[in-house]
């Protein structure tokens, strides 16, 4: 088959894809010099009534957890969808800050509903790709030709701005369908325009493409796109790969940063810069530039010789005597790599996740709970009430109630029941006051129009539908 593009966008009930709910689901296939294939995907996902969302989410989309349950899809049935037509053999899956985001929400989803959270983005020569980072590339070393937006001086890379400013149709920001047709705009412009860098990047979203250049064993200098980098040099730099972190992922050192500045630091002071909470960092807080890069997350990446042309090197604003410099430091001192890739790799003391439904990172499941999950997904109400799976995995045991309450809530025996409503009640009550907040800083903002009054009015019918009554 030929590789064609699934271009697709989400709009959420706020930022946790632990946490929060897919509302809308919005996509578009082209082939691969971008003609559009079939009819465009624009689907809601109904909120559960578990689920608070965030009002300040929903004011920006507008879309209300009524409408998602009068017009929406299920979550089995989005799923369903999503897997048997969306996932194709030989597709590439690709959307805007998509693969730290969006696709963390689609991994959790197919985990609540008994898909694999993983197969989507691989198996059949499926491969994803974030276009952000080819943006933010792009704009570092090829921006001629394209018009650049500022905020106040700053380079932004929102979406809706490049598009506006280079006259590409974008008729509604957040929403989820008009994001994917100005992806695909701005997607278009950067091939016409960058068609080598674009072709280049296209091919190094392979993970494998990707650990030929990045090397722990046999490290050389690499230009690194990455939204942890300061937008005065274009989100872009020099990095240096210095140690294994977990899995096949490293750790890169920002070579626009004097090695000298962190190398006499105590294990203290280097762990107390790096837990200082962002809301804390003032003008004098200094990081250290170190970071990890995941190759099976498509970085955008590139040979340190593109900057030799097309004056590279002044557009990131380094220079080659500084990193040739801040190298030679490094080699010069494997204490401090091996002190900084100790500390990093030393997970800090979290609360466990005590929820099935946020522990998906836990673990794969094994081939039998893979064929019982099968089985579920494919009972019918009548069915599922008379079927219950012998799951080895304790995550899938706590999930399936869950499962049958919010597809086939009429197939829950007694016990079910309680048990579903028991985890409801404790859902909602720790969702309640950052809801309440949020709903209450959003009421105070003056000047709302009529569809935002109407988003908050029916937010209060929402929360008041849903509540146990004692919590109301």
């Amino acid at each position: 088959m030929a590789t064609t593009y699934f271009f697709y966008d989400l709009e959420t009930s706020g930022l946790n894809p632990r946490d929060d709910r897919i509302m809308q689901f919005a996509g578009i296939r082209t082939d691969a010099d971008f003609n559009i294939i079939g009819e465009p995907y624009n689907l809601l996902i109904a909120l559960n009534d578990d689920t608070l969302p965030s009002p300040s989410a929903l004011m920006v989309t507008g879309i209300t957890p009524q409408k998602t349950v009068s017009d929406g899809y299920t979550e089995s049935q989005f799923a369903k969808i999503f897997i048997e037509e969306i996932c194709s053999p030989d597709t590439i899956l690709l959307g805007y800050n998509n693969i730290r985001f969006d696709d963390e929400f689609i991994r959790a989803l197919l985990w609540r509903n008994f898909y694999d959270p993983y197969e989507w983005s691989y198996k059949d020569n499926r491969s994803r790709w974030d276009m952000l980072d080819v943006v933010r590339l792009t704009r570092a070393l090829r921006p001629e030709n394209i018009k650049w937006p500022t905020v106040n001086g700053v380079a932004v890379n929102k979406l809706e701005l490049i598009s506006k400013i280079n006259n590409l149709e974008h008729t509604k920001a957040h929403d989820a369908l008009s994001d994917v047709e100005a992806l695909i705009a701005v997607t278009k412009l950067i091939a016409k325009t960058n068609n080598r860098l674009f072709n280049y990047l296209l091919k190094m979203r392979n993970k494998k493409e990707i650990m030929n250049l990045v090397n722990v064993k046999n490290p050389k200098p690499f230009v690194y796109a990455s939204g942890r980098y300061d937008a005065e040099y274009n989100k872009t730099t020099v990095a240096y790969p210095i140690a294994m972190a977990d899995y096949d992922n490293m750790f890169v050192y920002d070579l626009r940063y004097n090695p000298e500045n962190w190398i006499n630091k105590s294990n203290d002071e280097i762990i107390e810069i790096l837990q200082t909470p962002f809301l804390e960092r003032d003008k004098q807080y200094t990081h250290i530039p170190v970071k990890k890069i995941q190759p099976n997350r498509a970085p955008a990446v590139a040979p340190i010789g593109v900057l030799e042309q097309n004056d590279g090197w002044n557009k990131i604003k380094i220079k080659l005597n500084d990193v040739e410099n801040n190298i030679k430091i490094l080699k010069q001192n494997p204490d401090f790599i091996d002190r900084i890739a100790k500390i990093l790799l030393k997970k800090p003391d979290l609360t466990p996740q005590a929820d099935a439904e946020s522990k998906l990172y836990d673990g794969f499941i094994n081939n039998q709970d893979k064929l019982r999950s099968e089985v579920v997904r494919n009972l019918d109400q009548n069915q599922i009430k008379q079927y219950t799976p012998e799951f080895e995995d304790s995550r899938l045991k706590q999930i399936y109630p869950r499962y049958k309450a919010r597809n086939y809530p009429n197939a829950l025996s007694s016990d079910e029941r309680i048990e579903y409503e028991e985890y409801r009640k404790n859902r909602l009550n720790r969702q309640l006051p950052g809801f309440l907040k949020d709903l209450t800083e959003q009421s105070k903002i003056t000047n709302l129009s009529s569809d935002q009054k109407y988003v908050l009015e029916e937010l209060n019918l929402w929360m008041e539908s849903i509540l146990p009554d004692s919590d109301i």
